[in-house]
């Protein structure tokens, strides 16, 4: 108890910072830092970026001088690099959002909430009260049982049983679009977390998910599909899914298809891998222990074929789970993926399946201030993720361990 007293309280100061950090627009230069910048296989010494309204301005090799109107960060020539993007989680709450952001990660997508308290922690850092990270909201999961998430808004209580009907599909999809969502977040297969589901069942077929993916591009919308079995993935992809998400059985054939189609695969295999853990029921366990080594190996086919990967830890950042991106990007590494190829994944690649490629996911002039500051090389020692010194979400300081002297 007192772990999650003492954990809570710290995400309450960590909200407490942000807020404090919005209060005002600042800018900033940030000297001696070693950087990558997301793109380039190698660090650039004796770095200078300056930051201006939110963004960056210029990042600079050389001395000169710096303006008053600046305030001056020592980064200690520590390394410098594009803050982390998770792109499946279910964060629904100011801790969580900060929990996220104290572990590097200055963009989510989320993959389904109880409300559109997404569409909430999305509006907050768009205006300034929040710094981040920044959210691109799927609201609701369009699945055939809703459960409680009927009381998600009044439209939904049509729906009389399961959600199934070409109308009834359609009708989720649109109130999602209604309250404002940026991406329809629904389902191929059952679940693996739970005792009583088969993860290769499949749920929708390519009809229903082809009614899914139609009714979002009227809005505009990518679908992103939750899909173990290989049968369930296979029809999300026919029917134009832009990403898989988990993709624990899927065949070479399958793969295959998604490199023709540029289907994205997000496999979260760190929430995967979480199953094994004492706490879990012991049919997740058994579960777990042919699931994992499964999604590994499709993992390691996906990399050899070329498939576009995106790292996803599937978590809510809640006080129990240390599922981290900046875990999956080493495991991602321990499965065959340079350090260079992983840290993409977890940065500029991601940024792509959000179709953010042109705002976050590397460090360079225009792009959204959203940088996080390790003690050690991340290119030769990937651990260095877990001890982030400092995250600069938005422009605005959001964590800020150094100097750790007076």
């Amino acid at each position: 108890m007192k772990k999650i007293v003492a954990a809570a309280c710290c995400a309450l100061a960590l909200i407490c910072s942000m807020q404090v950090a919005m209060a005002q627009d600042t800018s900033y230069a940030l000297i001696n830092a070693r950087l990558f910048n997301g793109v380039d296989n190698k660090i650039f010494e004796n770095i200078t970026v300056f930051v201006v309204d939110g963004k960056i301005e210029r990042v600079s090799g050389a001395e000169e001088p710096i303006s008053p109107e600046l305030i001056v960060i020592d980064l200690e020539h520590n390394f410098l690099l594009p803050g982390l993007i998770d792109v499946h989680t279910h964060i629904n709450s100011l801790d969580q959002a900060a929990r996220a952001l104290a572990s590097g990660v200055t963009t989510v997508r989320t993959a389904s909430v109880p409300a559109y308290q997404d569409v909430a922690l999305r509006e907050l850092v768009r205006s300034g009260q929040l710094a981040g990270p920044d959210v691109v909201a799927a609201g609701v999961y369009v699945t055939p049982d809703l459960g409680e998430t009927v009381l998600a808004d009044p439209r939904l209580s049509a729906i009389d049983g399961r959600v199934d009907t070409d109308d009834e599909l359609r009708l989720v999809v649109d109130v999602n679009a209604d309250r404002g969502v940026d991406v329809i977040k629904t389902r191929g297969t059952e679940r693996a977390g739970l005792p009583d589901t088969d993860p290769r069942k499949q749920v929708y077929s390519q009809r229903q998910l082809r009614v899914i993916v139609d009714a979002a591009a009227r809005h505009g919308l990518p679908v992103m599909v939750h899909a173990h079995g290989d049968e369930g993935a296979r029809a999300a992809v026919l029917a134009g899914a832009r990403s898989i998400e988990h993709g624990t059985y899927l065949t070479s054939a399958t793969l295959e298809l998604m490199k023709e189609r540029g289907t994205w695969f997000v496999p979260t295999y760190v929430t995967m891998d979480e199953m094994n853990e004492e706490q879990y029921d012991h049919v997740l366990r058994l579960r777990g222990r042919h699931m994992v080594p499964q999604l590994e190996s499709v993992i390691r086919e996906a990399e050899m074929l070329g498939v576009r990967i995106a790292t996803g830890a599937d978590n809510y950042y809640d006080n129990e789970s240390i599922n981290r991106i900046s875990i999956e990007i080493e495991e991602l590494v321990r499965m065959g993926l340079s350090t260079f190829e992983a840290l993409q994944a977890a940065t500029v690649n991601s940024a792509e399946l959000l179709q953010l490629q042109d705002t976050t996911g590397r460090i360079a002039a225009g792009y959204e201030a959203d940088m996080i500051l390790v003690p050690a090389n991340p290119l030769t020692n990937v651990e260095a993720l877990q001890d982030v010194l400092m995250v600069m979400s938005n422009g605005q300081v959001a964590l800020k361990r150094i100097p750790f002297g007076y």
